[in-house]
């Protein structure tokens, strides 16, 4: 007999699977049960509302994210922390080009909701913000919060051509391209090399 936290387990997964293929405002609770293999009423019991699902969906979303920043930081220079962000989206190109990016698509959806569910999706998107500027200030690169924004930006807008044309080919190609941006930014962005002139 399954655990009671399997069940919950199992839920948040169904949510996340189908949350990012389909979006949540057409994700029913009875498509939740169905793919956890969950009776529809024993979902009450775990959560109370699909918002509070989404809520736990959002919260393993962040953990997930949590762990491959600080994956792609270890024994890794700044730079490469970036690069090694780059090369797992590389890896994932197939997926993403299919699905869209789980942070930003739920993000998008979600931009019209007020409220809680919004604020704890658009945290996921600030908390990569944050880490990328971080990046690009122990860089020793002036404007690091305009460089973390832009970013974000860059392979934010990737993903979402990538999605909307189907075409991991090109989606690959223009993360390379984010990497190369990376590598060739302005000497005069250094804070250094301005403190010296």
């Amino acid at each position: 007999m399954p655990r009671i936290s399997d069940k919950r387990e199992r839920l948040i997964s169904a949510a996340d699977a189908l949350i990012h293929r389909q979006g949540f405002y057409r994700t029913t609770l009875a498509d939740i049960a169905e793919e956890a293999k969950v009776p529809l009423g024993n979902v009450y019991y775990y959560f109370k509302t699909k918002e509070d699902i989404c809520k736990a969906v959002v919260t393993e979303r962040k953990q997930s994210l949590s762990n491959m920043l600080k994956s792609c930081c270890r024994r890794s220079e700044p730079m490469d922390a970036l690069m090694n962000l780059i090369k797992v989206m590389i890896g994932h190109s197939r997926e993403l080009a299919e699905s869209g990016c789980p942070l930003g698509g739920l993000c998008q959806e979600l931009d019209e909701e007020c409220g809680e569910l919004m604020d704890c999706a658009d945290s996921c998107m600030k908390y990569l913000v944050d880490w990328s500027t971080e990046q690009f200030r122990l860089m020793g690169l002036k404007q690091a919060e305009e460089l973390g924004f832009e970013f974000v930006s860059r392979i934010q807008g990737v993903i979402l051509l990538g999605n909307i044309l189907n075409d991991p080919r090109r989606l690959k190609q223009q993360l390379k391209a984010v990497a190369e941006w990376i590598t060739e930014l302005d000497p005069d962005y250094r804070e250094e090399e301005r403190a010296a002139a």
